[in-house]
């Protein structure tokens, strides 16, 4: 990855075009903004709803030409919150409505989105306090449920041609029991990377994500730094998800016509030692998502990435510079020079088949033979993931009631390579969904934005899947090396000692002013297995201070 620094020197020099940084991903500010689009009934030229996170000037760009159809914005809810997300990007919109009317002490919050700003031709600068303060009882606990993150956000540009963000946040926990559990079995917590314990059964983490961006071309922007990714249109994703910890990576992105080009390299950890003072083994990942808008309606992505390291515990390779071509196809790579990498690919689409309703869903082939699907007798290496999903806006002509079904089912031993250092996965978390593999999952949603500033939010997961015993490997830890697998045919989606989970979270979510929120949630979970390890009823009640941040979600 050092060489990265070179391209990045090189394209500093040519970069010449107005540019923004991204708008943090979060699942509730997300929704807001591809609501809009399916509610107009069709795809917003430009705009690429499977990649994210999206650009500050680019969702401007969309709601000014959505805007135009005043029946999209009708509600007194969606000016809402077309004025919020207007707002919070104002150097793009700049939204009048962004002013405040008392700043404090003169000088901060001159603007309601940011703590202090400077808006001026050559610095564009705009820093945010972020606090997430939450207690709450947990029915499998004696001792309080609780969230302490006190942090800074900072995003600009300089010259309106290099753009930079940051992201620092301190961080004890004391997590729900299931959490706590998962902590356990992977050494993770999820989404973190780096953390200790604290007290008695809390967790201490540092977050830190930061990027610089710049546009080589009025149709190309490249990006560095430590961030997430995440492709697709559902809930969850099995082509790059959220989940793990943030990463390092080189990003180039070209959307010109019809088309969105992401290429992607991404620097990771292929595992976690405890002692010793030791730096992590490291691998890589290179990726590439090709998006096409078809007509006015539809939306088609292919994708490829592989995950490589120089060194394993198997073969002693090299950094395959091959993987640096933004336009090559992986698996050939692979044929030509024997690689054992473990490269995966598939597509995805998005359908805004009627106004205010689309469908979407996703297939990831990991691995098979054509001969051996046909003959249906569970083939260990048939890997694939499918998803399929539908989007109902303003439901039943209940303005601001949204509605989301989606099912997610996974082929045992896909995303999992004969080593950590292949499989799919980041600091012994999945790339893709949280459960890693062997499983099925239906999803339901209800999002309710009654008045303006309140948001109820309904999430349901029923999931079916299939455990291992100590000296099992039945496929659905991604982790462990698939040459251990149980048996070569007669495999099945949910094989092993057999886990089913209902998820429940419900949540009221109150903006008291701009990025600042009030959340109760209580979730239900019901997890019914043999094994002891995964048997278990969960009912958890929280209360949250909000300032700047998304919720902390643990949806597994």
């Amino acid at each position: 990855m050092r060489y990265s620094f070179f391209f990045i020197l090189f394209f500093c020099q040519v970069a010449v075009f107005a540019q923004s940084t991204n708008a943090t991903l979060n699942e509730d500010y997300y929704h807001w903004i591809d609501r809009y689009e399916i509610k107009s009934g069709k795809i917003v030229p430009g705009f690429f709803t499977s990649v994210k996170p999206y650009k500050r000037d680019v969702i401007i760009k969309y709601l000014d030409t959505l805007a135009t159809d005043a029946s999209i914005f009708s509600s007194k809810s969606d000016q809402f919150n077309l004025a919020y997300l207007r707002n919070d990007s104002w150097e793009w919109s700049q939204a009048e409505t962004n002013t405040s009317k008392k700043p404090i002490l003169k000088s901060l919050y001159k603007k309601k989105s940011d703590f202090l700003f400077v808006d001026s031709p050559e610095l564009d600068l705009h820093v945010s306090p972020v606090l997430y303060l939450s207690a709450g009882s947990d029915s499998r606990l004696d001792n309080a449920v609780t969230t302490n993150t006190r942090g800074i956000e900072i995003r600009g540009m300089v010259d309106r041609k290099v753009g930079f963000y940051t992201f620092l946040g301190e961080n004890q926990s004391v997590l729900p029991l299931y959490v706590q559990e998962e902590v356990s079995r992977t050494r993770a917590v999820p989404h973190e990377g780096f953390w200790k314990a604290f007290k008695d059964n809390g967790v201490d983490f540092f977050q830190a994500r930061a990027y610089i961006d710049f546009n080589v071309t009025k149709h190309i922007y490249m990006q560095f730094g430590n961030d997430r990714t995440f492709i697709g249109n559902g809930y969850r994703s099995f082509i790059f998800s959220d989940y793990s910890s943030p990463n390092l990576f080189l990003r180039t992105n070209v959307r010109v016509w019809k088309l969105n080009y992401l290429f992607q390299l991404n620097r990771m950890a292929a595992d976690v030692r405890t002692g010793g003072g030791k730096r992590y083994p490291e691998k890589f990942m290179a990726f590439h998502h090709a998006s096409f808008n078809i007509g006015k309606k539809l939306n088609i992505g292919l994708f490829e990435s592989v995950v490589f390291s120089p060194k394993d515990s198997v073969n002693n390779n090299s950094f395959d510079f091959s993987y640096l071509n933004p336009v090559i196809f992986y698996r050939a790579i692979e044929q030509q020079f024997g690689s054992s990498d473990n490269s995966i690919l598939g597509a995805d689409f998005k359908w805004n088949a009627f106004r205010r309703v689309s469908l979407y869903g996703q297939l990831v082939l990991d691995e098979f033979l054509l001969d051996e699907v046909l003959a249906g007798n569970g083939w260990w290496a048939n890997k694939y993931a499918v998803q399929g999903g539908i989007k109902y806006i303003d439901a039943l002509s209940v303005s601001n009631l949204d509605l989301q079904l989606e099912f997610n089912a996974v082929r045992p031993y896909t995303f999992s390579h004969y080593s950590q250092y292949g499989s799919y996965s980041n600091y012994r978390q999945s790339l893709a969904h949280p459960l890693g593999a062997n499983f099925t999952e239906w999803v339901a949603i209800v999002r309710y934005q009654p008045i303006s500033k309140l948001n109820i939010f309904v999430k349901t997961f029923y999931v079916k899947t299939g455990r291992d015993n100590v000296t099992e490997n039945w496929g659905g830890d991604i982790l462990k090396g698939y040459q251990n697998r149980q048996q070569e045919y007669g495999n099945k989606i949910g094989q092993g000692m057999a886990n089913t989970i209902f998820f429940a979270d419900v949540t009221a979510s109150y903006m008291v002013k701009h990025n600042l929120f009030i959340d109760g949630k209580q979730i239900i979970r019901q997890s019914k297995s043999d094994l002891a390890a995964y048997n278990s009823n969960t009912s958890l009640t929280s209360l949250a201070l909000r300032w700047n941040i998304p919720q902390r979600l643990y949806d597994f």
